[in-house]
């Protein structure tokens, strides 16, 4: 588990560059997998570990709203449909928890600058 823990890292910081702080939960994998990028990576700062014991609760939380709108039943031919439906989704829910809020504009003109 720490070797896969470790690809997976070392593959999100060549893609998205190395971040200050890693939240995770409880999982030592994750932990040793950061640890060992630490130690090969002397001369720059340390990532630092954050540990959020009900992390995935939260997250699965937050995906409540989408779950309950697709059902297991639907089915997508394509990944691009899928993945633009789930995006409205997710806009929409942003939205509506008010983390943008604009008040010049209406919430349909929010949504079509964050959907285009």
């Amino acid at each position: 588990m720490k070797g896969s823990a470790q690809k997976f890292l070392n593959k999100a910081i060549g893609n998205n560059g190395k971040p200050r702080v890693i939240n995770i939960d409880k999982s030592g994998a994750n932990t040793a997998g950061i640890r060992t990028w630490n130690k090969r990576n002397m001369t720059s700062k340390k990532i630092k570990i954050r540990r959020v014991k009900y992390l995935n609760n939260i997250v699965e939380q937050d995906h409540r709203n989408i779950k309950r709108r697709i059902t297991i039943t639907t089915g997508f031919k394509e990944f691009e449909s899928a993945q633009r439906t789930l995006a409205g989704i997710e806009i929409i829910h942003i939205i509506r928890k008010g983390q943008i809020l604009n008040p010049k504009t209406s919430t349909f003109k929010t949504f079509c600058s964050l959907a285009a």
